[in-house]
Formats: C-alpha cells, sequence, structure tokens
C-alpha cells in the first residue's frame, strides 16, 4: 500500500488550495485573477495630480479650468488638462519603479494633426526611447480622422478618446513625453494608470516603432520593423495604406524573418487581408449585390477604417488595420525582421507590384538595451497629403 500512500501525498501537493497560496503581484492584471488581493499599490497620473503621489490629486489652484471653476475654487476641476506649446515636449509622467503601466487615456485638440504628436516612452533611464510613435497611430487611428478601435489593446471611443490597454513593466522608472510638431498650442487631457509593485523577473519591455513611406522606396515592398536585436515577442501591427493604383490591393504576404534567417522567412502568410484575419478583399455585398469594403473591428484584429467608405478598388483610398498577436505572438531569441508585400492586380491575371503609401507601427516585447530607431520622418513627410 506504499504506492497509494504515496500517490495520495503527490496528490495532495499539486491540490488547488496548495497552489493558490502563492502571492500574486498585481500586475499581471486579467478576469481571472482580479478577485486576488495583492501588495501592489495602484496610482494615476493626470493634470490633476502631476507626480502620482498618495493624497496629492485634485488640489490645483492653477490650471486650464481655473476660469470655469472661479466661483467654485479649489477641488473642482481646477487643472483638467494642459497646454503644450507649439514646438515643444512636455514630460507627461516620470514614475519610480518597480511596477507597470496598465491603462492610458487621453484626447487631444486639435485632433486633425495627430500625426504631428510625437509619444514617446523611456524605461530605467534610457537615453533613447523604446517607443517612439505619433499619437494617432499608436492608437491605431493614423488619418486623422475619428475611427472606432474596439479591441483588447486598444480603444478609441467617441468623440477622440485614445485608450491603451498594454501592460508596460518598468524596474526602476518609467518616463513618457508628448512633443508638439504643431506651430500652435495643443491641448491634452490624459491619465496614466499604473500599479507600483513587484515585476516578474522574466518580464520585457514594451516597444513601439512607426514608419512611413510615400511612395515605397522598394516597389512591392515594405519593411515594417528592422534591426531588432535581443529576446521577445512581436505582438502587434497597425499599418495605415493608401493606395495609389485601382483595383484590389492587398495580395502581398507578410513576412517574418528571424534569428538569422536571410533570404527565407520563417513565417510567411498568405495575403495582406488574410494577416488582418479577414477574406477575399473585405468584400461584403450590399442589398442591391453591390461589392463593398467591409469595416470590422474585433479584439484581435481589425479593419476599422475605410476612407472614403462608399467606394471600393479606387486609387487614392486610404485603410486602417490592426492585428495584435495576443494569443500567438511571434517569439524570437536574437533578431527580428518583417516585412510586407505591396501587391495589386493588372491584366493577364498577374500581380502588380505597386508605389503605395504605406504607414505602420511596431508593437513587441523584448529584454533591454533595444537597437537604435531609425529617424521620425520629418514633420511635412509625417502628415497624410
Amino acid at each position: 500500500m506504499l504506492w497509494a500512500a504515496a500517490l495520495m501525498a503527490g496528490a495532495l501537493s499539486w491540490s488547488p488550495c496548495i497552489a493558490a497560496e502563492s502571492a500574486f503581484n498585481g500586475i499581471e492584471v486579467n478576469l481571472g485573477n482580479l478577485f486576488r488581493l495583492s501588495d501592489a499599490k495602484t496610482r494615476s497620473i493626470s493634470p490633476e495630480n502631476f507626480t502620482g503621489e498618495k493624497g496629492k490629486a485634485g488640489m490645483a489652484t492653477e490650471g486650464t479650468g481655473k476660469n470655469a471653476s472661479r466661483d467654485l475654487g479649489q477641488g473642482w476641476k481646477v487643472s483638467p488638462s494642459v497646454r503644450i506649446p507649439a514646438r515643444s515636449t512636455f514630460t507627461m509622467a516620470d514614475i519610480a519603479g518597480p511596477g507597470a503601466i496598465q491603462q492610458i487615456w487621453m484626447t487631444p485638440a486639435p485632433l486633425d494633426k495627430t500625426r504631428w504628436y510625437i509619444l514617446r516612452f523611456y524605461w530605467d533611464d534610457e537615453k533613447e526611447p523604446s517607443i517612439e510613435c505619433p499619437m494617432s497611430d499608436f492608437f491605431a487611428c493614423g488619418w486623422g480622422k475619428y475611427a472606432q478601435i474596439n479591441s483588447l489593446a486598444v480603444c478609441v471611443n467617441p468623440g477622440s478618446a485614445f485608450n491603451c490597454y498594454w501592460t508596460m513593466p518598468f524596474r526602476k522608472r518609467a518616463r513618457i513625453t508628448m512633443e508638439n510638431l504643431d506651430d500652435k498650442d495643443m491641448v491634452l487631457y490624459y491619465q496614466v494608470n499604473y500599479a507600483l509593485g513587484a515585476v516578474p523577473k522574466d518580464s520585457a519591455y514594451l516597444h513601439a516603432q512607426f514608419r512611413r513611406e510615400d511612395p515605397l522606396k522598394q516597389k512591392g515592398l515594405f519593411t515594417i520593423i528592422d534591426g531588432v536585436k535581443g529576446k521577445g515577442q512581436y505582438v502587434g501591427t497597425y499599418m495605415a495604406w493608401e493606395v495609389h493604383s485601382p483595383g484590389w490591393w492587398g495580395e502581398g504576404e507578410i513576412k517574418f524573418y528571424m534569428d538569422g534567417d536571410t533570404q527565407w522567412p520563417t513565417i510567411c502568410g498568405t495575403g495582406t487581408e488574410d494577416y488582418f484575419c479577414g477574406s477575399y478583399n473585405f468584400d461584403t455585398k450590399d442589398d442591391s449585390g453591390k461589392a463593398r469594403y467591409t469595416v470590422f473591428s474585433t479584439p484581435y484584429s481589425g479593419l476599422a477604417q475605410v476612407l472614403p467608405p462608399d467606394q471600393i478598388y479606387q486609387a487614392g483610398q486610404r485603410f486602417g488595420l490592426y492585428r495584435w498577436h495576443i494569443t500567438d505572438p511571434i517569439r524570437f531569441e536574437r533578431d527580428l525582421r518583417v516585412t510586407i508585400q505591396s501587391l495589386g492586380w493588372q491584366e493577364g491575371g498577374r500581380y502588380l507590384q505597386t508605389e503605395d503609401d504605406v504607414a505602420a507601427v511596431a508593437f513587441w516585447y523584448q529584454t533591454e538595451p533595444h537597437a537604435p530607431f531609425p529617424p521620425l520622418p520629418s514633420r511635412e513627410r509625417l502628415e497624410p497629403k
């Protein structure tokens, strides 16, 4: 009967009650563990509490709401936003770790210049940012017009509410800045919600990089990301795509070159709309039988924007697409490069290499230090024509 006793002892050692005794850090929050207590401390930075200090919110006596609150005084929405002067950079948050940013909300004014508002995130006192991206494209809304996004990582809600849910762990420090490249001042409302607490040893840092080519430097090919060095996982793509040729434009394959791949990638997709989890040109038919592009926004992927919305297969149309690899991250050990082909159709049933206007944001987690980013395009090259 010794085997029975040993079996019972093993079963007890793996019982759910005993396993649940491990401490929860409060950083890795999801619906399945939301009931668990932790020693993490919740903090929030906004124009009503620039430092996130405990018991220091809502104390402003100066701010953009001072005139509106003049009859009510301190504590009545005196500082709901900040004014960022033209051609200047504002520090939105500077947080001492360890901890993790868990949610960000912001809304800018004016909305049509969001490619000129540059977000940068710096982790653990690094000199170069790990995230450098126009505000609009970071929130999957790159054309300067509202598009509703209903995804797990990013939500864009009426009328210009940008929300981010990427978990962003840091060990020593997190610093977020906003640069206003416009010749006019901008107004920014924002809130950065974060937790202070122990960060798991295997936590990597979120990175995001913006690129744009108009027209493509290499006919038929766009590089989403290149030169990534380190260990990590690729977790998302946003693309703002303007077609320069009539007809269907999305036959191109996405390719992931990792860990020494040269001519041939390890992962190759089957088409642009396929990578963004659609099919057959994103076409459906209306009640009259006329084909149309069909926008959609889901937790993991979407064609959230078609401009103008009532045309199909026209040169000059613009599209906003996102794909989050939340359940299927692309893991790499040493290096990563990601490209996508720009392919349409020509006569005779042949592919056409196109020279479109393509912009993209790549999202990935990796160990630090990271390789230097290429310079952002100039202000004039950032702005859609």
